[in-house]
């Protein structure tokens, strides 16, 4: 058993009320939640800063810590609100953390005088050593690192935090295909973006490759289970942490009474078999290990299981009828939640279990649409008795919490000032063609830029602008402050980094750069949407930055008006879907892939990295004389050569430009 002085805390979710009663009930040491808005889990529940107040008091007596999530992309029409709303969390909650992923929340901190932790999100994308110190620096208490690190590499993580540092590793789960903060997937396909919390999930959808359909980008869970037990031994790691804010009680109770058993007790093998146990019983996806073995990495994606969340328990009838037959393989309570089929298909429904139903009993319901026969029907939630129980003793005691009502924030966030006085007077911009090698021709007026690879010759590189990759993850970090430095000696003095947490990359040229100053820009991969953002890069020592694509028009022409920074804008090209460090073993990549609605995307292989495109692309070359006139100074056109296979585009797109980004 460990000291319980070393022990990291287990960190459960909580979408709602009773959620947050069942992570009490099971011994949760800390819970994360999230508000009704500015939350990357925006389907779930929430809570209003009311219902926290309360909440959090009561979790507060039992001396378990509430940290809430803010960690949402915020665009430039959300900064006040986003303020006052973390004014009045500092006033009327009094969270131990705010999890945030973009840096407008870090300034925001400071001017609303939040006094607690800051935790980076994963949706930040911190994967490399080197970025530690200057996080820090920033006031930053705790890192949520990626969920593909293995464990080699969280160690490397956690030898390089400063003292004042610490991380937070996810443990129990779902997965999201692509890489955190790099999926573009669901609002490139409607404008629902997962940076945003709204997520539609379109990886969970079947493809079509070559006429075999299936769900070749859905991910079965992570469950590091018995293996939390390395992560024990690293004092660096405050946190092993549960994903599920959109999981029901039994979930929440089940997964973290297992990993407190695990971290307690792990060392008894009736202990661990016992937790492991309640993991199998706590209705999530088949479990994986992922990446964590760095000798053993496994692809989470399975075609030919069932990667619904819930427990299989039936299958519906061959009957084309609305109602429906189903006999469970296990038994039924009163009050149980069943799923019918999956969320993409016409039939899927949920189905509230009215009495007890035994093994091999039969349950009637009625369908909304008469479901293909065997479709399965799986278990999400349950009440046990005993669980509701407890649920109910904390209830009481949680109407006996009194609290302050919480009043308006009048909160105001100071802003930077504009460059140009919002955009007005004359810019001027140039176009960058963002190429993988160097073009045979230059279309007129534009200026050349390649994305830099490890083993790119580099004859003429003063010449280009070096684009970085959008993710650089920490065994390959030597390799490319190499990669860097090689491009420095080679005449280059203008790169666009793919993260902010890059620009440690560079710190041995900054101060003595040759024959001009080096010029650094945030890229479109760093999800800059907002003014206080765009200082916060000042600060760091950028000289520009290229937006985020996501924006909306109304977004995007008002941000150059309170910009500190020159910008630039994505307004042509191969914008990819989203970055995954999956290497795929059901599909090839280069591939044409096509969704239920007929949409085309593919993959490609660099480095660790697939990239998945969609077969068509940006266009948005017709308002660049508007984003002129707004105040932007470049412009970026993406090359991406497309293969043979892929089919030509019916259409191109213009993302967010006409859609109201929500």
């Amino acid at each position: 058993m460990m000291n319980s002085s070393q022990s990291p805390e287990v960190l459960a979710p909580a979408g709602d009320r009773t959620a947050f009663l069942a992570a009490l009930a099971a011994g949760a040491d800390a819970i994360y939640v999230g508000l009704k808005h500015f939350s990357a889990r925006m389907q779930a529940d929430n809570f209003s800063v009311a219902d926290l107040a309360a909440l959090t008091e009561l979790a507060r007596s039992k001396d378990k810590r509430v940290y809430v999530a803010m960690n949402t992309l915020v665009k430039p029409s959300d900064v006040e609100s986003a303020g006052r709303l973390m004014d009045r969390l500092a006033r009327y909650v009094n969270p131990a953390g705010l999890i945030v992923q973009d840096l407008a929340m870090v300034n925001l901190a400071r001017q609303t005088g939040y006094e607690g932790e800051l935790h980076l999100s994963t949706l930040a994308n911190i994967s490399q050593a080197g970025s530690l110190k200057a996080i820090a620096e920033m006031g930053v208490d705790r890192v949520v690192v990626p969920r593909e690190l293995h464990i080699d590499e969280i160690k490397s993580l956690a030898d390089a935090c400063p003292e004042s540092l610490k991380l937070e590793v996810f443990v129990h789960g779902a997965l999201c295909y692509n890489v955190s903060g790099r999926c573009y997937w669901s609002s490139y396909m409607g404008g629902k973006s997962g940076l945003r919390g709204r997520c539609v999930q379109p990886c969970r959808r079947e493809y079509d490759l070559r006429g075999k359909k299936s769900r070749y980008f859905s991910c079965n869970d992570l469950s590091l289970d018995v293996l939390t037990r390395t992560l024990a031994t690293i004092p660096q790691v405050a946190a092993w942490k549960i994903e599920g804010r959109k999981k029901g009680p039994h979930y929440v109770y089940y997964t973290t009474s297992a990993y407190r058993m695990l971290r307690d007790g792990g060392d008894d093998p009736a202990v661990r078999k016992a937790a492991l146990s309640l993991l199998d019983q706590s209705l999530g996806r088949k479990g994986s290990h992922y990446s964590f073995l760095p000798q053993r990495r496994y692809d989470p994606t399975d075609p030919s299981s069932q990667t619904g969340s819930g427990m299989p328990v039936a299958r519906t009838g061959k009957t084309a009828g609305r109602k429906q037959q189903v006999s469970p393989r296990v038994p039924l309570l009163k009050g149980d939640l069943l799923r019918v089929g999956y969320q993409d298909e016409p039939w899927h429904q949920t189905v509230r279990v009215t009495r007890n139903v035994p093994k091999g009993g039969r349950l009637d319901f009625m369908s909304q649409r008469p479901p293909k026969g065997g479709t399965p029907v799986f278990l999400i939630d349950r009440r046990e008795p005993e669980l509701s129980e407890a649920i109910a003793g904390l209830q009481r005691e949680l109407d006996s919490v009194r609290v302050a009502k919480p009043g308006a924030s009048e909160f105001i966030p100071e802003l930077p000032r504009g460059l140009r006085g919002g955009g007005k007077g004359k810019v001027r911009f140039e176009i960058i063609n963002v190429n993988r090698r160097p073009p045979k021709r230059m279309f007129k007026g534009a200026k050349a830029a390649l994305w830099l690879a490890p083993k790119m010759l580099l004859k003429g590189a003063a010449n280009y602008q070096l684009w970085m990759p959008p993710v650089i993850w920490p065994e390959e970090e030597k390799l490319w402050f190499d990669t860097v430095s090689r491009a420095y000696k080679a005449g280059a003095r203008r790169f666009v980094l793919g993260a902010p947490w890059q620009l440690h990359l560079f710190e041995n040229f900054l101060a003595h750069a040759k024959g001009r100053a080096l010029e650094l820009w945030a890229g479109p991969f760093c999800n800059i949407a907002n003014p206080l953002a765009l200082a916060e890069l000042k600060t760091m020592g950028f000289a520009g930055a290229v937006v985020s694509p996501e924006l909306a028009r109304e977004d995007i022409l008002a941000l150059p008006k309170h910009s500190p920074l020159p910008l630039g804008f994505v307004t042509y090209g191969n914008w990819p879907m989203g970055i995954t460090r999956i290497k795929p073993e059901s599909f090839k990549t280069e591939k044409p892939m096509a969704s239920p609605m007929g949409e085309v995307c593919w993959t490609r292989r660099y480095g660790q990295n697939n990239w998945i495109f969609p077969s068509w692309g940006i266009d948005l070359r017709d308002k660049e004389r508007e984003l002129t006139s707004a105040g932007y100074a470049m412009f970026a056109h993406i090359f991406e050569s497309v293969p043979r296979e892929v089919p030509a585009p019916n259409r191109i797109s213009t993302f967010n430009w006409d859609l109201n980004l929500i």
